[in-house]
């Protein structure tokens, strides 16, 4: 198998996390910039990436890496490149582009002058003057940020966030990636007790089911590149079963979901059955102000309403003033809040251990993170 230059793309402040699970996969050559890890891999690790990775939004293919400030060396260097070494002759490629703070401004332009480049590239590969684009889909990435010219393929198709569990959604979803981002930038242990206490439509809950079995969240989805004549099929059976083989099945795990909303809970109940996960969750219709756990040593992770629309402030401002009374009697758990109100530590009345800017969709957000003492190590008895 040949030698692949991989990126995998990141919401801003998950490259760290991303980096993490590739090493975790093995790929250790990696190089983290913003909102992407480059990486090396073959054939074999566009499928597993794909199936493994829970907080990257794609995998791509590097094609190349130029500087560019005209539209003629936009032509030539891109022509340079092996199109035909990916796609076949009856490839469907579009080009979809973005270009920031660069001499090349006009996206479509550039898209336009990628794609007849690319046509020249085949046409001397495959000796022919037109293409169906009827086959497998390859879709052509043209990137430029300071004139300097990426140019992708993407191999997953829609975005890696889509599980395939989700097929209803709420108000205001969060995503999955950054639902699994939340759970593994807390370090949580499948063996220790999981609440969260706004669960909606249970996509935290769910996250954390899938990490503590060692579910591979792709596994119920497919993916662009499992059509492509270049991967062969027998990689992505292996890449499956491998997956397959370290499903932790016989993993017990006390996780909870609560929420006052009976709609959301319902919602949380169906995508806990299409993930598979429905034994390992409780959810339960709860408000804040009936929260209460005798159980020590828990991790509490959770997503509350963030007050965006003035007339919610304050109910969202009480409400935080509510989670640090209540929060603040479970002196054993660790806790972490994501939320983009910039007055969340004043009103939760405690400074956090620790806290991280993350993106909710376009809204900037900070992760506070609450640590709480570790459980003391078992005691071994000595006959």
């Amino acid at each position: 198998m040949s030698q692949i230059d991989l990126i995998a793309t990141a919401t801003f402040g998950l490259e760290s996390v991303v980096a993490r699970e590739l090493r975790e996969l093995g790929y250790t050559e990696q190089t983290v910039e913003n909102s992407r890890v480059i990486f090396a891999g073959d054939e074999r690790a566009v499928c597993r990436t794909n199936l493994w990775l829970r907080t990257a939004d794609r995998v791509l293919i590097k094609m190349g890496q130029f500087k560019a400030f005209s539209f003629e060396e936009l032509f030539q260097q891109t022509k340079a490149l092996p199109w035909g070494d990916w796609l076949p002759v009856d490839a469907e490629f579009p080009v979809e582009g973005k270009s920031i703070n660069s001499l090349l401004h006009s996206v479509p332009d550039c898209q336009a002058i990628v794609k007849k480049a690319v046509v020249e590239k085949m046409k001397e590969k495959y000796k022919v003057s037109w293409f169906p684009e009827k086959g497998p889909r390859y879709k052509i990435e043209v990137a430029i940020l300071k004139d300097v010219v990426t140019l992708t393929i993407d191999t997953s198709g829609p975005g890696l966030h889509k599980r395939g569990y989700r097929k209803l959604v709420g108000q205001a979803p969060l995503k999955e990636t950054l639902a699994a981002a939340m759970i593994m930038l807390s370090f949580w242990k499948a063996e220790r007790p999981f609440i969260d206490p706004f669960c909606g439509s249970g996509t935290i809950p769910i996250e954390a089911a899938l990490i503590g079995l060692n579910r591979a969240p792709g596994l119920k989805r497919s993916f662009t590149a499992e059509d492509w004549p270049n991967i062969p099929r027998k990689l992505w059976q292996e890449a499956r079963q491998e997956a397959e083989d370290l499903i932790r099945t016989e993993q017990v795990m006390d996780i909870e979901g609560y929420d006052w909303d009976k709609e959301a809970l319902s919602l949380a109940r169906y995508h806990a059955r299409e993930a598979g996960v429905e034994k390992l969750i409780h959810f339960q219709e709860r408000a804040l102000a009936d929260f209460s756990t005798k159980k020590q040593y828990g991790y509490l992770i959770c997503n509350p309403p963030y007050g965006e629309r003035l007339e919610e402030k304050a109910t969202v401002e009480r409400l935080y003033r509510q989670m640090g009374q209540v929060f603040g009697k479970l002196d054993t758990w660790s806790y972490f809040i994501l939320t983009a109100h910039p007055a969340f530590e004043k009103l939760f009345g405690r400074k956090a251990g620790k806290n991280r800017k993350l993106y909710n969709g376009r809204i900037e957000c900070h992760y506070y993170q609450y640590f709480g003492p570790k459980p003391p190590r078992p005691t071994i008895k000595t006959i």
